[in-house]
């Protein structure tokens, strides 16, 4: 009876936090599902169409246009912010003069808020008039259309998608780099072994475990970007860096159509999940 006692009085306690997490997750969750099975607006709820909806959607071209940008910006995104935030993280790791300081410049990417970063680079690369091409132009070279032409504005928006993200990658490669005792360098450098081989056996292997985590939080936020993307190209030009997540955004409340709308944020966590069950099965496969 007195076991009985302490497990309800564990569940009344628990109870205010499942409620608030049902009310905030759960509820939106349910209701998008609902909301994607019909066939409603901004001001109807509309009637029920099934999966009428997920069917108009494979046969958009808009979709698959999107999708296909979906999966390489996350890829691009989180290759790019890995590399520069592991050579980053072995860099602070090291002996250096100022490493203190320099720690703290490199997380101003992460810590500042999306407007004002975009703002700024916005100034940057906005126009023939913007800050770059101004010092290109007083080269003798042509402006670039950084954010107008379909390919440069494909790149320009991965490049800065890195520069926002890389300091995660650099803050959690970096404290696993602290916890490698030096004990396991000392025993290779006696073996004989030299720095790339030191580097890929022993601070890639140690690293494993937190790259995968790493690797599985920067894809579920890179394919559900929206500041990003929305604030430097709203998705243009010619649809060519719209996201799943700016499509769904644009249908719900823009087109008034938020059973397409929904349908795509649906579709949007499915590849989510599938995303995330590979990289866990790639990790449990290598541990």
């Amino acid at each position: 009876m007195k076991e009985q006692g302490v497990k309800w009085l564990q569940l009344r306690m628990l109870g205010p936090a499942i409620l608030f997490i049902s009310l905030v997750s759960l509820y939106p969750f349910i209701s998008g599902i609902i909301y994607s099975l019909k066939d409603g607006s901004l001001l109807n709820s509309g009637s029920f169409v099934g999966f009428a909806n997920f069917a108009e959607i494979f046969r958009m071209s808009e979709f698959w246009k999107a999708f296909t940008f979906s999966i390489g910006f996350t890829i691009c995104s989180v290759l790019g912010s890995y590399v520069v935030g592991l050579f980053l993280a072995v860099l602070l790791n090291m002996n250096i003069p100022g490493r203190g300081l320099f720690r703290v410049a490199l997380l101003v990417p992460w810590v500042v808020s999306s407007v004002v970063s975009m703002v700024g680079w916005r100034s940057m690369i906005g126009d023939q008039t913007a800050l770059v091409n101004t010092v290109i132009q007083a080269f003798g070279f042509e402006p670039i259309l950084f954010l107008s032409s379909e390919k440069w504005a494909v790149f320009s928006v991965i490049m800065v998608k890195i520069w926002r993200s890389f300091p995660f990658m650099m803050v959690s490669l970096l404290a696993t780099l602290q916890t490698i005792n030096n004990d396991m360098y000392e025993a290779a450098s006696i073996d004989g072994a030299g720095k790339w081989r030191t580097f890929v056996s022993i601070t890639l292997q140690q690293l494993k475990t937190a790259t995968f985590v790493s690797w599985i939080l920067m894809s579920i936020w890179s394919f559900n970007d929206f500041d990003v993307l929305w604030l430097l190209t709203s998705g243009g030009p010619l649809d060519a860096t719209q996201n799943l997540i700016i499509m769904s955004y644009k249908y719900a409340f823009i087109k008034s159509s938020t059973g397409i709308g929904s349908a795509l944020g649906i579709l949007s966590l499915i590849v989510l999940l599938a995303l995330a069950l590979i990289l866990m099965r790639v990790q449990k496969k290598e541990d």
